[in-house]
């Protein structure tokens, strides 16, 4: 009977490669364990930092907070006069005033001047002698103003109501001279009587009147 057949005994240098292969792939295996355990495919990107990048200068302000802001225009609200305004030509009328329309010899006429606010409103004037001027004349000839010997004249300032008519409280007489002022304190003429007409113009506050008024001297 024949023996079996024996193993073949391997060479040492079969074994020397065969535990070197082992190791690498244990290296291979346990270096791969490390880099799946170090980066995981998974992991996010790091979160970015919330806090806001910072500047040395100052941003540069919107449009709506640039533009200035409008200052409010106040609305001018109309205010009343304080009183009276002064009289206008186109407010007052004026008239010539004599107490008589005849004047007997040694009778001087009494002269006055009678104004009236025509307008809707009340206004103010000056009525004093200083803005009082009398005329008288005969034909074109000036017998006499009361301005050429005027002494002392003073102001008066008053107020007329809407539709109001005054009337000088004293009146102004006529010597029935001529006058002239180098003649104030001397000697005049006297005008001529006989039924001679003379007619009186007057002025206040440099407003003459509508017309004349006619009267006769004996």
């Amino acid at each position: 009977m024949t023996d079996a057949p024996r193993r073949r005994r391997q060479s040492p240098a079969v074994y020397r490669r065969r535990r070197l292969a082992a190791a690498l792939l244990a290296l291979l295996v346990i270096g791969l364990v490390v880099w799946l355990v170090a980066a995981p495919p998974w992991r996010s990107a790091p979160a970015a930092d919330p806090s806001p990048v910072t500047s040395s200068s100052a941003p540069a302000p919107s449009a709506a907070e640039s533009a200035p802001t409008p200052t409010p225009t106040a609305t001018p609200t109309p205010t009343a006069p304080a009183g009276p305004v002064e009289c206008s030509p186109a407010d007052i009328t004026v008239e010539a005033v004599a107490d008589k329309g005849e004047y007997g010899q040694g009778e001087n006429p009494q002269l006055s001047i009678r104004l009236t606010n025509t307008s809707a409103n009340p206004c103010t004037m000056n009525v004093g002698t200083s803005a009082q001027s009398f005329t008288v004349t005969s034909g074109s000839d000036v017998w006499w103003r009361s301005t050429d010997c005027q002494t002392e004249p003073s102001d008066m300032e008053v107020t007329l109501a809407a539709g109001q008519q005054v009337t000088s409280a004293a009146p102004l007489t006529w010597d029935r001279t001529r006058s002239s002022v180098s003649s104030c304190d001397g000697e005049r003429p006297f005008a001529p009587g006989g039924g001679a007409t003379y007619h009186l113009s007057v002025s206040i506050g440099g407003i003459p009147s509508a017309g004349t008024v006619s009267f006769i001297l004996q």
